[in-house]
């Protein structure tokens, strides 16, 4: 068997989002048939570590080449556009904002979790606190060890449930508040971003502050994001902010990987009807009205509160129940909107270096 061989076998794996085989999106990065060893080695460019669907699409190479009497050895890469003077950070594979237009709909609580969710799945991950104003990330996640400073004047993020972690929490008193205008804002983040040694991360999760102010415009302008989630709740008056937060970042370019519907109806233990406090379905509409993913809606439940609040964030629970379920819902669509943000641009680029074009 040879590359030409391999290949052609590969034309028959497809992927589900972009609609077409691996070959011809040119995520196929290289093929070596290693006779001597007797091993096949593929790399294809796949970006979403853990995300089901690629995970999938890795399995289905598998299967294709799987009645050979070559051992396979799959490896995913994807090269990044920018160069070595441009990349911010090298070392992280992708930069997911979790963004809301206003404050009290659970922007960090969906944050904490899709972080401890990707977590939970197997990926590296970093969860970077930039609420400057407002940083809640170490108390839900139960964070008592403080970042320490090397000797090179970088940064030692703590962990937690496998998850490195930066705030603006461990850097002032517990009840000292944050009086900063724009300019210091702006240096401090680049700071914490620039000088924390994430090491190699396959996600890092940004809890952004809510609106659409001075930290959200240096995140834009400071880092690659892979693209941003938005969080709202049912009612009419969050989605209108929803909809602030949804230009700011079409504006600048930022793929939106989806909404979040959170506070998606309340089922009363006593009598066990669900009640629509907040309303129900306003944000699965809000995406159906922008041509955006619904990436799920979580249950306005108790547990929630108690994991922010003892810092044990639901989606980990043994047995997560309905509200845990659901944030691993949400952490799955996530991770797979990623690889399609990732193999879409991808392709693109291919299709640009083609010489038929």
């Amino acid at each position: 068997m040879d590359e030409a061989a391999v290949r052609e076998r590969l034309e028959g794996v497809a992927d589900p989002d972009l609609g077409e085989d691996i070959v011809s999106l040119g995520l196929v990065n290289a093929v070596q048939v290693d006779d001597e060893d007797g091993v096949i080695r593929v790399s294809l460019a796949l970006g979403a570590p853990y995300a089901p669907t690629e995970t999938a699409i890795a399995e289905a190479v598998r299967d294709a080449l799987a009645d050979t009497d070559y051992a396979l050895d799959i490896s995913a890469n994807v090269e990044s556009d920018l160069s070595s003077e441009e990349e911010v950070l090298p070392n992280v594979k992708n930069v997911i904002a979790v963004a809301s237009g206003k404050g009290g709909v659970g922007k960090s609580t969906v944050a904490v979790n899709l972080a401890a969710g990707l977590s939970q799945l197997g990926a590296r991950v970093g969860l970077f606190d930039a609420d400057i104003y407002g940083p809640n990330v170490p108390r839900m996640v139960d964070a008592d060890e403080a970042p320490h400073a090397t000797d090179q004047e970088t940064i030692i993020p703590p962990q937690k449930y496998g998850m490195k972690l930066m705030s603006m929490a461990f850097l002032v008193g517990e009840d000292d508040p944050v009086i900063w205008r724009g300019p210091m804002v702006h240096k401090l983040l680049t700071q914490l971003v620039e000088d924390v040694e994430w090491g190699a991360l396959d996600y890092l999760v940004l809890d952004l502050p809510p609106g659409t102010g001075d930290t959200q415009l240096t995140i834009l302008q400071t880092l690659p994001l892979t693209g941003a989630v938005i969080v709202t709740t049912p009612e009419e008056v969050a989605l209108d902010d929803a909809n602030k937060g949804l230009r700011m970042f079409g504006k600048h370019d930022t793929n939106v990987l989806g909404i979040v519907e959170n506070m998606s109806g309340f089922v009363c233990p006593d009598c066990g009807n669900e009640h629509e406090i907040f309303g129900k379905g306003g944000g699965k509409q809000f995406a159906a009205d922008n041509d955006l993913p619904f990436l799920g809606g979580i249950p306005l439940d108790p547990s929630v509160r108690a994991g922010g609040d003892g810092g044990e964030p639901v989606v980990l629970d043994d047995e997560p129940g309905e509200v845990g379920d659901a944030f691993k819902i949400v952490t799955e669509n996530v991770a797979n909107n990623v690889g399609v943000v990732q193999r879409r641009e991808v392709s693109r680029r291919a299709n640009q270096n083609s010489p038929t074009q």
